[in-house]
């Protein structure tokens, strides 16, 4: 769908009430917005592979007008006229052009100093809209339009040296998107691609991680701080999730002065009462209980949110020896993080509630013992949750009241894959109810040995269901029991069987004389974003075999096919099953889709299907012959393909140890020339042999985890020895 009269009308969408200066036209006409292969892919709504193959077979692709040769650039408007010229259906939405616009208006450097900027812009124009509209109607406005934004946004952190300015051309376009979408949603819009962009550089909490910490923490609180705030998510949660609605007054503080600007006005454009300085909280405290309370709001907060980073040495340990932040012990170089939880207390009111996400390892390293000793002491930790295998755990702590009566115990819970989960078991340990499912509470004084580990994984039992433990024992013992059902009855000879040494042949040899068919994968991968493609537009196969738009997941449900095919009915809804290697090795169904394409390669029921360590016969039909797998199609009425397979095998190797193997030594594989009906007799041998190496890999797996889960059980206490 070609897009011209709507990319004119977003250029226009602001009305111009007085033409640009020549300055201001030429600065713009400088300025042209650029576009890199996933911006490309997103516009177009395809796959980055796509893309790539664009690139590859169309010489009037546009070459690269900036970036690096591992991230190129490409002119937006040179993109838009070839995805146009070609067919190629495609959408620029006014937020993809503003975005564009505005990266191209600056390096990776400088882009969130410009980003800042035009949200500051925004919050002028949100606070003074009648001022925005005079100025804008005055030629050359541009040089007065700094000291208008100033004047109406003063409570923004202060930027030191000089501010970058931003083109005419770039602000109209932004005001007339938040014309449509609102200040707010337009600069959350760039925001949410600037994280995108820098998503290496930004350590961003994720959602549901925010979410939870401050239903956790901010129920009811009027004042929130977070005093390593990064772009203002948690504390964009916490006045969602606080009981003041829009009055509740919301503290930030981070060490990166644009990501505290940037957090800032995602503040003030939604209306919010906040204050984000820029500094260091550990050497600078901007909200020190010492400052004076009508300088930067109160001196203790109702709840304190914290992301902190993780594992900095350079943190200030030199310089804040005798901090009297350190009521719970002197941090050590090595602990960082203590240092951030100890800064949180300091600033919360007695009574009040602290969530700070911590490295998995802070709750048991030796260095910090002593801390966590007095946290636990004192009662001010009350909760460790492990939200994710290998961290990062939070920490839930609340600042003792004077006078009151110390918990006996702490609550320590594993959230598995649903950090949600943490929610539920801390209202039941709040109502002293019976615990879900990973959570417990443990002694403080069972805790306070050597090691004052304080790490879920050291206090929970392991999550067993042993009430299957009967139905795996029984599903063990009839593995077992059909192993002797494949042992095929072989015949001992003395010497070597009649007619084995008259004539052999290699599967070359067989292949000339039409007796075997030989077709190789035209896929050579199968990419990693396979479950994000689409089916071509033009039905061209890409480069490399891999139509455009990639493979996609799933689709067959897992569960053994006899030769390792697709289930009687046929291909089922939403593409075509890629048998891989690894199908083939377990001998299951096709594990992955991709959409069909001329040029793949499609297995029919009695072809031999051979990777690099294995061979089976497909009894199925329809899959796609993944990457690196060869096909054999036998001339059934003089060769058996079971008697193939036997050989093929023994070739890649399942007869005797071998470093590697190739496409060539199947061909190279010999296969003697027998009788159709001996070639069935050993057939059917070879077919049961490999359904025993196939039942005794399946029955290991069982009896691996019976034996582990009897373990789990005798150690839980959820199972004993009978008598």
């Amino acid at each position: 769908m070609s897009h011209d009269a709507q990319a004119d009308d977003t250029t226009d969408a602001t009305a111009r009430p007085a033409a640009a200066s020549p300055l201001e036209a030429a600065v713009e006409a400088a300025v042209e917005a650029t576009v890199n292969a996933g911006d490309i892919a997103r516009l177009a709504d395809v796959g980055r592979a796509a893309v790539s193959n664009w690139r590859r077979r169309y010489e009037d692709f546009p070459q690269p007008v900036g970036g690096t040769a591992s991230s190129p650039l490409f002119s937006l408007p040179e993109v838009e006229a070839w995805l146009r010229r070609n067919g190629k259906s495609f959408e620029v939405s006014q937020g993809d052009r503003v975005w564009q616009r505005l990266r191209a208006s600056a390096d990776d450097l400088r882009l969130g100093e410009v980003l800042g900027e035009v949200g500051a812009f925004l919050l002028y124009t949100l606070r003074d809209p009648v001022g925005w509209k005079r100025l804008s109607a005055t030629p050359g406005f541009a040089g007065r339009l700094p000291g208008a934004v100033a004047e109406a946004t003063a409570d923004l952190p202060r930027r030191t040296g000089d501010t970058t300015p931003v083109e005419p051309g770039l602000l109209r376009l932004v005001a007339g998107m938040a014309e449509r979408n609102g200040a707010a949603g337009t600069f959350e819009f760039l925001c949410e691609r600037y994280a995108e962009a820098h998503s290496r550089r930004l350590a961003l909490t994720r959602p549901d991680v925010a979410a939870l910490m401050t239903r956790l923490a901010c129920p009811g609180a009027r004042t929130v701080l977070d005093p390593a705030c990064g772009m203002g998510t948690l504390l964009l949660d916490a006045a969602r999730a606080g009981g003041a609605g829009d009055k509740a007054r919301l503290l930030g503080q981070d060490a990166n002065e644009t990501v505290a600007l940037l957090a800032a006005l995602r503040l003030l454009l939604r209306g919010r009462d906040a204050r984000v300085v820029p500094g260091d909280a550990l050497r600078h405290d901007a909200f020190s209980p010492d400052r004076p309370a009508d300088t930067l709001g109160d001196a203790l907060v109702d709840a304190v949110v914290c992301d902190p980073p993780f594992n900095e040495r350079a943190w200030g340990h030199e310089d804040l020896v005798g901090d009297p932040r350190w009521q719970y012990g002197m941090p050590p170089r090595g602990e960082p993080e203590l240092a951030w939880v100890q800064h949180c207390l300091a600033h919360v009111r007695p009574g009040g509630l602290v969530a700070v996400l911590m490295p998995g390892a802070a709750a048991s390293r030796r260095p910090g013992r002593r801390v966590r000793a007095n946290l636990l002491r004192t009662g001010a930790l009350r909760a460790v949750f492990t939200l994710a295998p290998g961290g990062p755990d939070l920490w839930l702590l609340r600042r003792p009241e004077p006078g009151e009566r110390q918990p006996g115990a702490i609550l320590v819970a594993d959230a598995g894959d649903d950090p949600a989960s943490a929610e539920a078991v801390w209202r039941a340990h709040l109502a002293k109810a019976e615990l879900p499912p990973g959570g417990r509470t443990v002694r403080i004084i069972d805790i306070l040995d050597d090691e004052v580990d304080v790490s879920p994984a050291r206090h929970l039992s392991p999550r067993v269901d042993t009430q299957g433990f009967p139905a795996d024992r029984e599903r063990f013992r009839y593995a077992i029991a059909a192993l002797a059902d494949d042992v095929p009855d072989l015949e001992v000879l003395t010497g070597g069987a009649a007619g084995w040494d008259a004539s052999w042949a290699t599967v070359a040899e067989m292949a000339r004389s039409g007796l075997v068919t030989i077709r190789h994968s035209t896929l050579r991968a199968l990419p990693a974003d396979a479950s994000d493609g689409e089916v071509p537009d033009d039905g061209e196969v890409a480069e490399g075999g891999v139509p455009e738009g990639g493979v996609r997941e799933g689709g067959v449900p897992e569960g053994r096919v006899p030769g390792g095919g697709v289930p009687e009915g046929g291909v089922r809804e939403g593409g075509a099953p890629v048998l891989t290697a690894d199908d083939v090795a377990a001998g299951t169904a096709p594990s992955r889709r991709i959409p069909r394409a001329p040029g793949l390669v499609v297995v029919r029921p009695g072809d031999v299907v051979a990777s690099a360590v294995t061979a089976r016969v497909v009894a199925g039909e329809g899959a796609v012959l993944g990457p690196h797998l060869s096909l054999f199609r036998v001339d059934p009425g003089k060769v058996d393909p079971e008697f193939l397979a036997g050989f093929l095998r023994y070739a890649a190797g399942g007869g005797r140890p071998h470093l590697g193997s190739s496409r060539v030594e199947a061909r190279r594989a010999r296969v003697p020339q027998l009788p159709l009906a001996v070639q069935r007799a050993y057939g059917t041998a070879f077919r049961r042999l490999l359904a025993l190496e196939d039942g005794l890999r399946e029955a290991a797996a069982v009896g691996e985890a019976l034996a582990r889960l009897g373990v789990e059980g005798l150690i839980d206490g959820r199972l004993r020895p009978r008598g």
